[in-house]
């Protein structure tokens, strides 16, 4: 009812569940049919987001937001309190902030229990009742879903105190405390080749927990960035914050004719939940990888020659929690023969001798520079070797797994004296920060590789 109140003459009904997911499924290319369909394959149409239009019987459903992970679609259609034409800037739409924490909320909920089919299924037969706690009327009040119960007897009622938001369901005693982590995760696709544009970004998230005192206490907490530092882009916050600079949602990855920049400090006032949560979303577009790669895989004979060169750039802290590359060989047989020359780090073959594993250690030697040449020779192959069908002939890929603790690309930091909290007691302030790889590939420069755009995905 509220939609159509809001959208007028644009609003398009909500079809049955069955139909909607037959639609998306259809949006996604995940069905049986994978004819060219104009409205939806077109090279003009270029999906920078995970925003989409989704055609159904009544006409096109907007903005539904859909994305996928680890085999499942997390997807819902957040409310516009608009009309929908002409559409209006994704940013100027709340509800696309709310759907997206929602469903970043279920994804850390079901995610733990994805390798173990039976526990998933029944944390997905639960989902039900902890969307009606999260969600009443559909709008999401705590996306927490971890932190909320299955049952409906332990349903804790709504606070008695007017000024206690709905999303605070307990009030802490003790000495107040406020932990903050800063999490990014760089994303990478290098070719080495001149008609090809290597691909990387950073993605961010923000992570508290306050356990302070009283029924609504307010925090402010202030990430900063070095003068060097990356700015800060698509950002989306939680909706406990109270407040937010208009200029800070401004700066936009998705419109390449987009020039705003605002490089912080960035201030977000909140009342925060009362477990852990995801204070705000955000990504970067740093000048270079923090790992320069380049891997060359030619056939010689019965023979692949390997050459793989790798560098840390120089304003990446050489202190890691773990580094290693590993190089898979998919269609083809065990590695029979291998013979090798590395300049540093030790090399492993994995147990179904398939997998090359490079371990580079918790540092780059001083010239930051290391290298790994071999040749390999493959027996017959069976059922029980991997399969690719990207990487077919010499397509093939180095993956990099790496961790830099007290590290982020950005240069993004909390100064620990800047957060403030109204509340009695002197708090204590723990604040850490880390960068992840995340879907780090270099590609064989000697064959074709698919090509990456850049999407807006957290």
């Amino acid at each position: 009812m509220r939609a159509e109140a809001f959208n007028g003459s644009t609003h398009v009904a909500i079809p049955s569940d069955s139909d909607f997911l037959k639609a998306l499924l259809f949006e996604l290319r995940l069905t049986d049919d994978q004819s060219f369909v104009e409205h939806r394959d077109t090279c003009t149409r270029i999906d920078h987001s995970s925003v989409r239009s989704v055609r159904v019987e009544g006409g096109d459903l907007w903005p539904v937001v859909a994305f996928q992970k680890s085999g499942l679609i997390y997807a819902c259609l957040p409310l516009v309190e608009e009309t929908l034409e002409p559409r209006p800037p994704l940013l100027t739409i709340s509800g696309l902030s709310q759907g997206l924490a929602l469903l970043f909320g279920i994804l850390d909920y079901i995610s733990p229990s994805r390798k173990n089919e039976a526990e998933m299924t029944a944390k997905i037969g639960q989902l039900r009742n902890l969307l009606i706690q999260a969600c009443p009327l559909g709008t999401p009040l705590n996306t927490n879903i971890s932190s909320l119960n299955s049952s409906f007897d332990d349903i804790q009622v709504t606070p008695t105190d007017e000024k206690q938001p709905v999303w605070r369901s307990n009030t802490y005693k003790g000495k107040p405390q406020v932990n903050v982590s800063i999490t990014e995760k760089v994303k990478c696709m290098q070719y080495d080749k001149r008609d090809v544009v290597d691909m990387w970004q950073v993605y961010g998230v923000v992570n508290c927990k306050c356990d302070i005192e009283g029924a609504a206490p307010n925090v402010t907490l202030t990430l900063n960035l070095p003068t060097n530092g990356s700015p800060l882009q698509d950002i989306l916050v939680h909706h406990c914050v109270t407040s937010v600079d208009p200029a800070m949602l401004m700066s936009s990855s998705v419109d390449p004719l987009d020039d705003s920049v605002y490089s912080g400090p960035y201030k977000f006032p909140f009342v925060p939940p009362s477990d852990a949560f995801n204070l705000c979303y955000y990504t970067s577009q740093v000048p270079v990888p923090p790992i320069l790669g380049c891997y060359q895989l030619i056939e010689e004979g019965s023979q692949l020659k390997l050459t793989v060169n790798l560098k840390l750039h120089e304003s990446i802290k050489n202190s890691f929690e773990y580094c290693e590359a590993r190089i898979p060989f998919f269609n083809r047989g065990p590695i029979a023969h291998l013979e090798y020359k590395i300049s540093y780090g030790q090399l492993d073959l994995s147990r179904e001798k398939s997998l090359l594993v490079w371990v580079i250690g918790q540092k780059f030697p001083k010239s930051s520079e290391v290298s790994l040449t071999g040749t390999v020779t493959f027996g017959a192959a069976g059922e029980e070797h991997p399969t690719d069908y990207v990487c077919t002939g010499n397509t093939a890929y180095v993956k990099m797994y790496f961790r830099i603790p007290d590290f982020t690309l950005t240069g993004c930091y909390v100064d620990q004296h800047s957060v403030q909290i109204f509340a009695p007691g002197k708090p204590k302030i723990t604040a850490s920060r880390e960068l992840i790889s995340s879907d780090y590939y270099i590609w064989n420069s000697e064959a074709s590789a698919p090509i990456m755009y850049k999407s807006l995905y957290y």
